[in-house]
């Protein structure tokens, strides 16, 4: 994803499935109502909702949240500027997977080859 510069800064993320809004709030250095306000703004950050509408993160989202914060308080891009880097970014990500998959089946059959007897 992203490189964030003063993420470093930030708590270690436990090894839990869920976060309550109030520990993704401490985790990320960002109020609830800033991050609420982000669900709205950022297509990337979808939160589960359980009980009451309570929200439960999980670790990825506490990762897309520090990448959004990173964005906007150290590198300085508005909302809909770090909106679009985001967008990219995860298009970006999609096609390098494809093509390490296709790498990776076209030396599989290389292999596969190689290996097989009387060829």
């Amino acid at each position: 994803m992203l490189e964030p510069t003063h993420n470093n800064e930030l708590p270690a993320i436990p090894g839990k499935r869920y976060f309550t809004i109030g520990e993704v709030s401490e985790l990320c250095a960002v109020k609830p109502h800033v991050l609420r306000y982000w669900e709205q703004e950022f297509p990337q950050l979808k939160p589960v909702k359980r009980r009451g509408n309570r929200r439960y993160y999980q670790r990825e989202d506490v990762l897309t949240i520090r990448a959004i914060r990173s964005l906007l308080y150290e590198q300085g891009y508005t909302i809909g500027g770090a909106r679009q880097r985001m967008a990219s970014e995860g298009s970006a990500a999609a096609v390098d997977v494809k093509a390490v998959i296709e790498e990776t089946i076209r030396e599989l059959e290389d292999v596969l080859k190689v290996l097989s007897p009387g060829k």
